[in-house]
């Protein structure tokens, strides 16, 4: 096992952090020693009631987190957040006539759960802000968790205080070492300091040269290395670097478990590490993903650029919704479209294992690795 101080911090038999938007993958990763961590953006609050309900009563005792976006610069910021009216004012006609024509040229079916797909749109618009995040926050501090994090941004002081009055740790991921510094500045407990290869919104600073930097930076905070991790090998590598553990996110999308859509599994399994970029064609922001015709088209400097968030997310909901339909369907089109979220380790990320089995072979990698440096020794003179 890889037992240190942040274990005994956390109450978890190995440092590994496994972002995750499945409640079933928080679940078999808690109750197999690590911590799973939900993200929450994206979900109305009673959505994640019920997810939190369901990961309290699976991990009894365990140890489990909750992730969530609020930026610091947002469409509707100076007050707190817009409603849905007033955002969609802000998104010109010229997207919408791009999108439309994009999934025309994709022959992409039209809509079949309008119900389903006004909810999707109305939780895009209203998840990343002051607003969206209180709501979920109010929920999260429900339940027992071990660590809140944002993973784009400075939390409000109501946030920390709030959390440290319940015994929460706050979290924070970070791109570069002067984010670090705000954030140590700011209070947080935990630095995870998130480089290039990360999937996701994330930086352009590869973590072997970021981590150092931010271990120094904000000592004696604790800082855990992301982005890239799908062996024990490089959980060796993390603790080399000075950071205390590994915040994951993608080796977890390979799951049994997971929320990925079963195409795009498909083409995660047969990706490369060269087949991802950092795009802003899913949220507005820039997020490491899987380049599909999607990304092509919004990448395209003819075509309109992506907007700012949230926007963005409440532009593409519907079509996303539409595109996700018919690629299970085989649908020509939409399988070339459809895409998600993931990191440059995609390339090792080749057959689809349950959770725990992950967590267990990541740890019995490292152990391999530590003994093998172990009988290594002194250089011979």
């Amino acid at each position: 096992m890889i037992k240190n101080a942040i274990c005994e911090e956390y109450s978890m038999k190995v440092p590994v952090f496994a972002f995750t938007h499945s409640p079933d993958v928080v679940i078999a990763v808690s109750n197999a020693g690590g911590m799973g961590v939900l993200g929450a953006s994206g979900m109305t609050p009673e959505e994640f009631d019920r997810a939190m309900q369901k990961i309290t009563e699976a991990c009894p005792g365990k140890s489990f987190g909750v992730d969530l976006i609020l930026p610091n610069k947002y469409v509707g910021m100076e007050e707190g957040g817009l409603t849905l009216e007033a955002l969609q004012k802000h998104i010109p006609q010229g997207h919408k006539d791009f999108l439309n024509h994009l999934l025309e040229d994709y022959e992409v079916s039209e809509i079949e759960d309008r119900q389903k797909a006004d909810s999707l749109t109305s939780k895009a618009g209203s998840s990343v802000s002051l607003s969206g995040a209180r709501a979920l926050v109010n929920v999260a501090f429900n339940y027992p968790i071990k660590l809140l994090v944002n993973a784009l941004g400075i939390f409000p002081a109501e946030f920390r205080e709030r959390a440290h009055a319940q015994g929460i740790k706050i979290g924070a991921l970070v791109g570069q070492v002067k984010h670090a510094l705000k954030q140590k500045e700011a209070g947080v407990d935990i630095v995870i300091a998130q480089g290039y290869e990360a999937g996701g919104h994330t930086g352009d600073i590869a973590n072997t040269v970021l981590v150092p930097q931010v271990v120094d930076a904000v000592a004696p905070i604790p800082v855990i290395m992301a982005g890239g991790v799908a062996d024990g090998r490089q959980i060796a590598a993390a603790m080399a670097l000075g950071a205390q553990g590994v915040w994951t996110g993608s080796v977890w999308l390979m799951t049994e478990e997971s929320e990925t859509h079963p195409v795009v599994k498909k083409k995660f399994a047969q990706a490369t590490s060269a087949d991802t970029l950092r795009s802003r064609s899913s949220t507005g922001k820039h997020a490491r993903q899987l380049k599909s015709a999607w990304t092509d088209a919004w990448e395209d400097p003819k075509n309109p650029d992506p907007l700012p968030m949230p926007l963005h997310s409440l532009l593409i909901s519907e079509a996303k919704q539409r595109i996700e339909e018919d690629a299970l369907k085989g649908k020509k089109g939409a399988t070339e479209l459809v895409n998600y979220f993931i990191g440059q380790n995609v390339g090792m990320l080749t057959e689809e294992r349950p959770a725990a089995e992950v967590l267990n072979k990541l740890v019995k990698e490292y152990e391999t690795v530590m003994e093998k440096l172990g009988k290594t020794g002194s250089p011979s003179r």
